[in-house]
Parts: structure tokens; sequence; C-alpha cells
């Protein structure tokens, strides 16, 4: 397999399910939505994306070579979706906090 495939391979497989959490973050609650919030939505997605794929090529990079290439890959797995859900669950509070004294 090409080293780039595998060492992106844990966010490529995620993916889809990153974009449905994105998706759901991005359009729920409904209301209020305005200019501040939709840029709030887009700049915390990017960050998730941008610090899950840090985390996912870290894990990879980091993972104990003695225990093989599938470890490898399940730390980076890891890594990856746990980054995306810190990002976002230390957004919803953020995002009401901010929104509510817009």
């Amino acid at each position: 397999m090409n080293a780039d495939v595998s060492i992106s391979l844990a966010f490529i497989l995620f993916f889809p399910w990153f974009a449905i959490l994105g998706g759901l973050f991005a359009f729920f609650p409904r209301t209020p939505r305005g200019p501040a919030r939709r840029v709030f939505d887009v700049a915390t997605l990017a960050a998730a994306a941008a610090l899950s794929i840090w985390a996912m090529r870290w894990g990879y990079l980091n993972a104990d070579a003695n225990a093989g290439n599938m470890w490898k890959q399940i730390l980076a797995t890891l890594t990856a979706y746990g980054m995306f859900l810190a990002v976002l669950a230390i957004a919803l509070p953020l995002r009401r906090l901010l929104l509510k004294k817009a």
C-alpha cells in the first residue's frame, strides 16, 4: 500500500462519519441562525478536521512498531476520532455562550 494512503487511511475511512457528525453539529439546533453562527460552525468544522488529521498522523507515527501495522491503523483511528469529538464537544457549549452574547 502507498505510504501516503496508509498514513491517511483512518481519516479516509472515517470521513463519512465525520461528515454526518459535522452536519448534525451545523444543522442543530435550527435556531438561531445568522452569519456569526455560520462562521463559527465552518471554523469549528475546519479546526476539527485539521486537528483530526494531525492526531491521526501523530497516532500512526507514534504507534509501537513491534505491535504491527494493524495497531498503527487502530491508534491512528482512535486518535483521529477522539480529536474530532473533542473539538465538537468543546465547541457546542462555546457556541451557545458566544452566540447568546451576540
